[in-house]
């Protein structure tokens, strides 16, 4: 590892199944992107990969090997030279692969054939960020072993991944809607992704939800995309290291084929949520 950038994480499809634990299920935030970097580069989809926020990773390779970059579109070099992203890149001993700043989104995703073999903690390789389980941030200096490469698939048509300035989020209402005033308008009315977000999850601005029901409740288990809504009214949605128990209530929780959109949403990104 040369230069890991802003902030770069080891990441596979998290630990899921030990809630009872007090453990978050972590893994990558925008799991369509890993799934796809994973299968360009021959391996299977649940392989850890390197997570990196806004870029700006920079490796030297000392074996050959296939490589992937995928997430937002973004600049990547080998050896100083374009290589593309979101394809194969064939990589050679002692060559150089840098992944540039991208201009909208917010994590890109490198998979090397045979994957980021650290040892795994629970059965995943991923960190998770509140626990501190996991392997550390990656710095300069870092050597990460390789598993044994598989053959890589390629895709026919891939298109990079946009990142709108404006999401539409569909989500379901619950379990805890009835705490609020008109929950599905008050959600749909439209909300600001602030820079205090983070990989636990987004928190919003925007007019606050307004409660029907005083007090407070006992803690209760919370899921992966849970919009829980504290007393400032302004909701934070859960990401994949969040906390596994909750005392404010849930107004919704966003479909899972929505959570890789939110992982790309920048502070300043607007989100509306469409109940369904």
């Amino acid at each position: 590892m040369l230069d890991p950038g802003r902030y770069a994480l080891v990441e596979d499809l998290g630990r899921p199944g030990y809630a009872h634990l007090g453990v978050a299920p972590s893994g990558a935030l925008d799991t369509a992107s890993l799934r796809l970097a994973n299968r360009l580069v021959g391996n299977s989809e649940d392989t850890a990969g390197i997570e990196a926020l806004l870029g700006g990773l920079s490796v030297r390779f000392t074996a050959t090997a296939t490589a992937a970059v995928t997430g937002p579109a973004v600049d990547v070099r080998v050896d100083g030279r374009p290589a593309g992203s979101h394809a194969p890149l064939p990589v050679r001993a002692g060559q150089t692969l840098s992944i540039g700043t991208p201009a909208a989104g917010l994590r890109c995703y490198l998979a090397v054939s045979g994957g980021i073999a650290v040892e795994p903690v629970l059965g995943s390789r991923s960190r998770d960020v509140l626990s501190g389980i996991g392997p550390p941030p990656l710095r300069a200096g870092d050597v990460l072993p390789l598993g044994d490469p598989g053959i890589p698939a390629g895709a026919d048509v891939v298109v990079p991944l946009r990142a709108p300035d404006e999401l539409v989020v569909a989500v379901t209402l619950g379990p805890r809607d009835d705490w609020f005033d008109d929950p599905a308008g008050g959600l749909a009315a439209g909300w600001t992704v602030t820079a205090e977000s983070n990989r636990v999850g987004l928190r919003l601005d925007g007019t606050p939800l307004r409660r029907a029901v005083d007090g407070e409740l006992p803690s209760e288990g919370v899921v992966t995309g849970a919009i829980q809504v504290p007393p400032s009214g302004r909701p934070v949605v859960f990401l994949a290291d969040h906390p596994t128990t909750g005392g404010y209530p849930v107004a919704a929780v966003v479909k899972t084929a929505a959570l890789s959109a939110l992982a790309q949403a920048r502070p300043g990104t607007r989100i509306r949520f469409r109940p369904s």
